[in-house]
């Protein structure tokens, strides 16, 4: 059985069973019978479903943004954006099955014709982190496509991604189109290893992800994954370091710093080093940590007490900066920052998912890109410059799948998200993301 704890007080929510392997078969079974009559749904009647679930999420979203916040641990202020974010992914795609067109391709004696076509039975493995946000970017294109889907949530977060499979028959979406099974890791095996799923979407380790390809190459079906980050926020003299420095601790410690795209490497160039250094150090101790569920909460608990002993098991001196949180009952754990910290640090080195930060300085462009770049991921990160020059040299050099300048955010459900390196493969959202969930088939008609 799951136990489902709410990481805020540290209370048991519910519990759940184990999706066995009988289970997971069964799922994909009927997902596979129900795939040929999703396949029967006109385009503009997919559509028209995935407008109405979209619709039901908006309706819902405070009811999705509470059961997160139990949940999770989210700032209630951020799981209702992340409720609005499940619509809206929704609606995008809800655009894309009547759009999702074949070309005509000239050639000599004869017609040729290509068609997109679904792939089949999906599985989508979820992350503890953000789970209803990072769950619906595989299941929205995928049902655009035509695909079934079959959702593996985090152990420790199913409660989200089980109304949201509700909601999505009460919006008339076929039975056993989407689906979800509760389970721990062994559950995620089994979906990626079963024949009949033909592509993984998956978000998590680098370990569990070389585990998830290694298996999907076994069987020669598709993935797309998403493993995490080790980002910089590289920060140049001529940037407006007042929001430079006030802006930094939330792109490192939203969600306790349990956020793929955490910008927790901040790179400053030394002539603005002791300015940045004193105003991110006030910017710290501003952050709000506490109740998630008071709408002026910007910072929640870690996810269990398990992962807050990982984190700590990264802090063998005392940091520089510590920021303040609740004791007692619940997961919790302060904003930290850590000044001057070497390139051999596994606090530089690693991803440490929690709500800590290293501030280092650097003297020039190249040293900059060096130092964002000594890292095995390439997830996401940030430069702040008044140089419009050196904001495209630097994102040229920069190795990340997503990059902003004078910003902090990494998704748009309008644009592309993905890594490069160990951070992983394939794309999410945006337009091309419809494309990794449908084959293109090539169809020669002789005129001879």
């Amino acid at each position: 059985m799951q136990k489902i704890v709410n990481p805020a007080t540290g209370m048991l929510i519910t519990e759940l069973p184990d999706s066995d392997e009988a289970a997971v078969d069964d799922a994909v079974y009927r997902a596979h019978i129900a795939w040929s009559d999703w396949l029967r749904v006109s385009p503009g009647d997919r559509a028209r479903l995935l407008r109405r679930f979209a619709a039901l999420v908006e309706e819902h979203k405070e009811e999705l943004a509470g059961l997160e916040t139990l949940n999770a641990g989210h700032p209630i202020s951020s799981a209702r954006w992340e409720a609005g974010n499940v619509a809206d992914v929704l609606g995008y795609y809800a655009a894309a099955p009547e759009r999702q067109v074949g070309k005509q391709i000239p050639v000599p004696g004869g017609v040729n014709m290509t068609f997109h076509e679904s792939l089949g039975v999906v599985g989508v493995i979820v992350p503890w982190n953000f789970p209803m946000v990072i769950m619906t970017w595989g299941v929205a294109p995928a049902l655009a496509a035509g695909n079934t889907v079959v959702v593996k949530p985090a152990e420790q977060t199913p409660l989200t991604a089980l109304r949201l499979a509700g909601l999505a028959l009460e919006a008339g979406i076929p039975e056993h189109v989407f689906q979800v099974i509760p389970g721990d890791g062994r559950t995620g095996a089994l979906l990626a290893e079963h024949p009949a799923v033909r592509k993984i979407v998956f978000t998590g380790s680098v370990e569990v992800g070389k585990q998830v390809a290694r298996t999907a190459a076994e069987r020669v079906k598709r993935v797309t994954l998403e493993l995490g980050g080790n980002n910089a926020n590289i920060v140049f003299e001529d940037a407006d370091i007042r929001q430079a420095a006030a802006s930094a601790p939330y792109a490192v410690f939203d969600n306790a710093g349990q956020d793929c795209c955490a910008r927790s490497r901040i790179l400053v160039q030394e002539g603005a080093y002791e300015e940045f250094r004193e105003r991110f150090t006030e910017a710290l101790l501003g952050v709000k940590v506490g109740d998630p569920t008071r709408d002026d909460t910007e910072m929640g608990p870690l996810i269990s007490a398990a992962h807050r002993e990982r984190v700590r098991g990264y802090l063998e001196r005392e940091a520089d900066v510590v920021g303040e949180c609740p004791t007692g009952e619940g997961f919790w754990m302060p904003p930290m920052a850590y000044f001057d910290v070497g390139q051999e640090d596994p606090l530089w080195t690693d991803e440490v998912f929690g709500p800590v930060a290293t501030v280092t300085p650097f003297y020039d462009e190249d040293e900059a890109i060096a130092l964002a770049n000594a890292t095995p991921y390439g997830l996401s990160g940030s430069i702040w410059t008044g140089s419009v020059g050196r904001a495209l040299r630097m994102a040229r050099e920069v190795e990340a799948g997503n990059l902003s300048v004078n910003s902090n955010s990494s998704v748009r459900y309008w644009t592309p998200f993905g890594g490069v390196k160990e951070s992983g493969i394939g794309r999410e959202l945006g337009p091309d993301a419809l494309d990794s969930f449908s084959d293109v088939k090539n169809v020669f008609i002789s005129s001879e």
